[in-house]
């Protein structure tokens, strides 16, 4: 019975063109991975900054390692809380501007365990539609009442917050988007937060380390501190190339999540290694701007290079750049194919994004070339005649994908 149901969901997600395959990547993350023997241009890691496998990063990790082991052995509360979980909480502190920052293992973790502990039932969580799944399951997991605005629509925004009858209000977004790319009204919800009394949340993945004055992010570009926006996550494995995840915020904020935060006080403490990694990774991040400086002119060369030949792209300046497809099997073709060509570019679907809007989600790090750019614009040149020429038709498609296989094994 159990068998025959699991059969029939897969089949059914498989039938919609939502069936997912992982690949087995050989080898360090770079612009450039091993997948099944074949070398690839690597066009879809958040390793924006080219810092996992950075010879400085491994050098910390494998060093810590031999010093500390490979595992913290229990949670922080218990005996996992070492000098190198310290050291980082206070480093990256100091990088973003705030009283004190908390290791989480993970980025959802993270979400997870300060909604939970700052709101609960009676009270309300507004949140953006196109934030990141965990700070939509944050709020379910909270009790508290969850309630989604248009995305980015801060009036929208106003006219919930007006109708509000919690008793407590947060306000949580995405400070960058990580399929759109775009970034979130911040100032405007700064200010909604202020005349309404709620808290603002900015979970900070995707701009902390690409964007702002020295890569602090979404915040620093707009120049909002840590009273415009009182709960800031950050997360690790990304542009600092490592992995785990962070809170910042007050003093105060801090302590009360180590008290009443769940998925800090019953998880195991990442490995002091990798919080020793990231401490160079974190000292590369800041002291290597030409690394962001590479990253944005190659976003900018990519997007020159679109608007030349015509493909329509989202209003987006981060290293995440969708070519918005919106047919679910159109969308894996067309990754498969530039597959066939030399290039690893995901495609991504529901629910990830909205029933429509499938897409090529194309990510830029420091470590891709121009020549590398240019040849991706090639092959998006030929594959997508239809999105090129405006028309996003399964026929103009088809047959551009047709044209470009015809190509690539010729």
């Amino acid at each position: 019975m159990w068998r025959d149901w699991l059969r029939e969901q897969i089949d059914e997600i498989d039938r919609r063109g939502l069936y997912r395959r992982r690949r087995i990547v050989e080898g360090p993350q770079g612009g450039e991975v091993i997948v099944d023997g074949r070398r690839l241009v690597n066009f879809c890691s958040n390793d924006y900054l080219g810092l996992a496998n950075h010879p400085s990063v491994v050098r910390a990790f494998r060093e810590s390692a031999e010093r500390y082991g490979v595992g913290a052995g229990a949670a922080h509360l218990v005996c996992g809380h070492g000098r190198a979980h310290h050291a980082l909480e206070e480093e990256l502190a100091e990088f973003i501007g705030r009283e004190r920052a908390l290791l989480f293992s993970t980025g959802y973790m993270a979400n997870l365990g300060v909604i939970s502990a700052l709101v609960g039932r009676g009270e309300e969580v507004f949140e953006d539609r196109l934030n990141h799944a965990s700070l939509l399951d944050a709020a379910r997991l909270s009790d508290a009442r969850l309630r989604r605005y248009p995305h980015a629509d801060s009036a929208a925004l106003k006219r919930e917050l007006n109708a509000s009858a919690g008793k407590r209000c947060l306000i949580a977004t995405d400070g960058v988007f990580s399929m759109d790319g775009d970034l979130a009204p911040l100032p405007a919800l700064a200010a909604l937060a202020k005349q309404s009394g709620a808290w603002l949340m900015v979970d900070d993945a995707h701009g902390l380390g690409t964007i702002g004055d020295g890569g602090r992010g979404s915040l620093a570009r707009f120049g909002l501190t840590q009273d415009d926006v009182p709960v800031l996550v950050g997360t690790l494995g990304k542009a600092f190339g490592t992995f785990g995840a962070f809170v910042a915020g007050s003093a105060d904020l801090i302590e009360y999540l180590i008290q009443r935060s769940r998925t800090y006080i019953f998880t195991t403490a990442l490995p002091p290694a990798v919080a020793e990694a990231t401490r160079a990774s974190l000292h590369l991040a800041r002291e290597e701007s030409w690394r962001r400086e590479k990253v944005n002119a190659l976003v900018s060369r990519f997007r020159t290079g679109a608007a030349q030949i015509g493909l329509r792209l989202m209003a987006s300046d981060t290293p995440i750049q969708p070519v918005v497809v919106g047919d679910n099997e159109t969308a894996v073709r067309a990754s498969e194919v530039l597959l066939s060509a030399g290039f690893l570019v995901a495609a991504i679907r529901p629910p990830t994004v909205p029933v429509g809007t499938a897409r090529l989600r194309v990510t830029f790090t420091a470590e891709h070339t121009e020549a590398q750019v240019d040849r991706l614009l090639e092959a998006l040149t030929r594959l997508l005649p239809g999105i090129s020429a405006g028309d996003r038709s399964e026929q103009a498609m088809t047959a551009g994908m047709s044209a470009f296989s015809a190509g690539v094994s010729g």
